[in-house]
């Protein structure tokens, strides 16, 4: 008697029309940023098909608006495999990024694509979808995918009207220019930096470095997640916590021991913008409980032996506890409050914690190496990673909006602790509120960097930039332009241009750390390269570098 099977049957999607491109966009789980943005999306698109409507080109949508939840956006993985099952593999694909996304929403279905791919942004920093774009990008580089990208404040510019219509044509652009990266020469390093370097990495491998991470893969970002097998052989191993066993040690901190964290605050001079309505202003209790995370976070890492740590906060702890920002800025200083264990020991004294924000391995690994070099030559090892939000010209130099909500470490800013007010999160993104570092990045040298996946292997990018004063209300602008209640530094890159930047970024993050001079910032710069060079990764150096 024979079996009756339900085989399952696959309709095979239409073929892509002649002329015709299909556009994708990816959104934050959180449908209220959503809605917010929705009304920017719908320009980008529009401009993008103007555009290509000159060469004849149509664009067609790959899903519809929805009314039910009042945006048009793929705001989860199941979704977005529904959204691509529908779309021939051959099909020419257009993401188009106005505001934050989270890219493993599509990057399933991307990944069963033959067609062309671009990545499509506007340069606006309201949203974000420059940030989306650099964390798509970088989660398709990770995953061996090609694509293109391209970028642009309306679409009415000459090279981004140029290369969109050229990407339509050909599959491809062509005028990216990458010409400031270069590879390292470590035979070409000064020699006490060298050697300072290869021995840091022999210590490092010879006897480990436990990283503590609560949960993994903040916000979709594939890019951000380092296997083991990548990072074990730098002598770094994960001790995987989780966020429900930070939340269950706040709770064992008491109210006291918070409220010392807090006076000490005070005392070195933090303003806390407090208000009466905790949907929308900041209040003692959740800087409270900030400071309960904090020492929380101090405690565990010390019961694992941890030399830095991450929290994932989103999505988890957004919904049981006020945000992890304030906490995180101060496990990144030096010079931070001081907590205690259980039993009575200072945890972690006169040094930091290095915290990488939202749990990126990029950061998290260059934190490690970072930490360790301006360690040995006596140098303040506080680092800060940020997002790479926006930028504009000023005077002669195109000056970078760079803004995190968390991890800026008090040193990094001007006037230090005198210099933070800190200000409720956005209620878009942060119900429960909680209070950030504000204050504006002193200015200085410093060695930016970017460690990340390409071909199969760990990479880094590395070059010295400067963070720059502005004029008050050259800073009030860019901050209105993006998110007032954030840190923000002024960061200028010599020998790297915008689009030249844009073009080989391979992250939505990018790390900083300041020296005292271009000089000191040059040694520290040669040594850190050495040391990532002796452990097997691939070192990139970016503009303008005098070794």
């Amino acid at each position: 008697m024979a079996t009756e099977y339900k085989v399952p049957t696959l309709a095979e999607p239409a073929p892509p029309k002649p002329n015709e491109v299909v556009l994708v966009t990816s959104g934050d789980l959180r449908h209220t940023a959503n809605v917010m943005g929705w009304p920017a999306q719908q320009v980008l698109e529009q401009q993008i098909a103007d555009v290509l409507s000159e060469i004849g080109f149509t664009v067609r949508r790959g899903h519809e608006y929805d009314p039910e939840v009042g945006h048009g956006f793929i705001w989860n993985q199941r979704m977005g495999m529904d959204v691509f099952a529908g779309i021939h593999p051959d099909t020419p694909i257009i993401i188009a990024e106005a505001v934050w996304e989270y890219s493993h929403h599509v990057l399933s279905g991307l990944k069963t694509q033959r067609g062309p791919i671009l990545t499509a942004a506007n340069w606006s920093g309201q949203w974000p979808g420059l940030v989306g774009l650099l964390n798509l990008n970088a989660s398709m580089t990770k995953a061996g995918m090609e694509y293109s990208s391209i970028w642009s404040e309306n679409f009415t510019d000459d090279w981004a009207r140029n290369a969109l219509k050229e990407w339509a044509r050909t599959g491809t652009i062509t005028s990216h220019d990458t010409s400031h990266v270069r590879d390292l020469d470590a035979a070409a390093l000064p020699a006490e930096e060298a050697a300072l370097g290869r021995a840091l990495a022999a210590e490092l491998q010879r006897n480990g470095a436990v990283m503590g991470i609560f949960d993994e893969g903040c916000m979709g970002m594939y890019n951000a997640i380092f296997d083991d097998e990548y990072i074990n052989p730098l002598g770094i191993f994960k001790e995987r916590l989780s966020q429900s066993a930070l939340y269950y040690r706040m709770t064992t901190v008491t109210y006291a021991e918070a409220e010392a964290v807090y006076k000490w605050l005070i005392d070195r001079g933090v303003t806390f913008d407090f208000g009466s309505d905790p949907d929308n202003d900041l209040t003692q209790d959740q800087v409270l409980e900030q400071c309960k995370m904090y020492i929380a976070a101090l405690r565990i890492a010390d019961d694992f032996g941890c030399a830095g740590i991450g929290i994932q906060y989103q999505q988890g702890l957004k919904d049981l506890v006020p945000a992890s920002d304030l906490a995180e800025g101060l496990l990144n200083e030096i010079d931070r409050p001081p907590a205690y264990s259980e039993d009575g020991r200072e945890l972690y004294p006169g040094q930091p914690l290095p915290h990488f924000n939202e749990v990126d391995w990029g950061c998290g690994v260059d934190a490690i190496i970072t930490n360790r070099v301006w360690t040995a030559m006596d140098l303040n090892p506080s680092t800060s990673l940020h997002d790479v939000r926006w930028g504009d010209t000023y005077g002669d130099d195109f000056v970078w909006v760079m803004e995190i909500s968390g991890s800026v470490p008090p040193s990094h800013l001007r006037g230090g602790y005198e210099g933070v007010t800190s200000q409720r999160q956005p209620p878009m993104y942060f119900r429960l509120g909680g209070g950030t570092i504000k204050g504006v990045s002193k200015p200085g040298p410093v060695v930016y960097s970017r460690v990340f996946l390409m071909d199969g292997k760990l990479q880094v990018d590395m070059g010295i930039g400067e963070a720059i004063e502005l004029p008050d209300e050259e800073t009030q602008r860019r901050w209105d332009a993006t998110t007032p209640v954030w840190p923000i530094m002024h960061l200028v890159m010599p020998g790297v241009t915008r689009d030249q930047f844009m073009a080989r970024h391979k992250s939505n993050h990018i790390q900083v750390v300041y020296a005292p001079d271009m000089a000191t910032a040059t040694k520290a710069l040669a040594a850190k390269a050495a040391m990532f060079d002796a452990l097997g990764v691939k070192v990139n150096l970016t503009g303008d570098i005098d070794l």
